[in-house]
């Protein structure tokens, strides 16, 4: 039975259609567990497009908004870029609009997360990062012979620790690391480059 996600669809969709087959019966499946197979089977599917228009419709929700935030950033620092040339300028005003002071420039929208991995005993990976102005990042993994990479955790404060079992036990196994600042509960800026690491037993 394959753990992995898209692996572990099609091979219950075999499951299900081969159960019902004259090679099922012959091997005691019953017509009441063809149908738990085919309404597990039904739900899993309707299931899985659900969660594939979530991820699209995700994605391009992110986007609109890393546009928004990049365009809203450009107007506000040139408006207040007029307001502080003002002859009526004045401290008490800077203050009021929170002008006053060194500004931080970095345009998130365009920064991308430093991630390092420092492998461990016992299948141990530490994932260390930076996170700039972001709150802090998302990361996704992909390891064995998976071949998308999906969602592992959100961390605010490094390292984190991925203490996952390995998918063999006793024989160690390469993981993929990328990940992507986020503020509040939206994903902001590029992705990092992948980091490679070689978890061992």
């Amino acid at each position: 039975m394959p753990p992995q996600q898209a692996p572990y669809l099609k091979w219950h969709d075999n499951l299900t259609t081969v159960a019902a087959t004259a090679d099922g019966a012959s091997v005691g499946i019953s017509t009441d567990e063809v149908a738990t197979l085919t309404a597990n089977n039904t739900d899993l599917k309707a299931k899985a497009r659900a969660a594939g228009d979530a991820e699209v419709a995700s994605a391009t929700a992110h986007q609109a908004y890393n546009q928004s935030l990049r365009q809203s950033r450009k107007d506000a620092r040139q408006i207040l870029g007029r307001a502080k040339k003002n002859k009526n300028f004045n401290p008490v005003v800077g203050e009021k609009l929170q002008a006053i002071g060194a500004e931080d420039t970095t345009d998130m929208t365009q920064e991308s997360p430093t991630v390092t991995a420092l492998v461990k005993a016992a299948g141990v990976v530490e994932l260390d990062f930076d996170k700039k102005l972001a709150d802090g990042v998302h990361f996704y993994s992909r390891r064995g012979t998976e071949t998308t990479f999906s969602y592992l955790a959100s961390e605010t404060h490094a390292a984190y620790v991925d203490n996952r079992a390995l998918l063999v036990a006793g024989q160690p196994e390469m993981r993929e690391y990328k990940a992507v600042f986020f503020i509040g509960k939206s994903e902001i800026g590029l992705e990092s480059d992948i980091v490679l690491a070689t978890a061992r037993p």
